[in-house]
């Protein structure tokens, strides 16, 4: 297991704390909300090891880790019904491999572009954001 003592998804540092709430560990993965949420749902599936690049993972890692992804996607699906989910996996400042699941919807933010990385505009009460967490978590374990 690969760890990186500089990387928040490796240490679970403050920073990782102060940008978004683990929901829960998957197969490969642990996936979190994003506290920012002008994308209704977005989440962020980071893998489980300090990889930077989906290419340094084969065969049944790369298997379970794009599972990981795509189940995290089926359940925003079926709880938010967004017309559109978008994925990010830029890396370039926070290199640890990890995917943003971005919710769209028709006629919300930026709907029919790219979503804006962390636009600092929708924060939730608490009683929000753990209904959101209990609700993803519901269809993920």
């Amino acid at each position: 297991m690969s760890i990186n003592n500089d990387c928040l998804y490796c240490n679970k540092n403050q920073t990782q704390k102060d940008l978004m709430i683990e929901i829960c560990p998957l197969q490969v993965s642990t996936v979190f909300l994003f506290r920012e949420q002008t994308y209704r749902g977005r989440c962020i599936v980071a893998y489980k090891d300090h990889n930077k690049e989906l290419y340094e993972l084969h065969g049944e890692e790369l298997l379970a880790y794009m599972e990981d992804v795509n189940k995290v996607a089926k359940a925003l699906k079926d709880i938010f019904s967004p017309v559109k989910i978008n994925y990010g996996a830029y890396s370039d400042k926070l290199p640890h491999l990890h995917v943003h699941l971005a919710p769209k919807y028709e006629n919300g933010p930026d709907f029919g572009s790219t979503f804006t990385m962390n636009p600092q505009k929708v924060y939730l009460s608490d009683e929000e954001y753990m209904e959101i967490l209990a609700a993803i978590k519901s269809k993920l374990i």
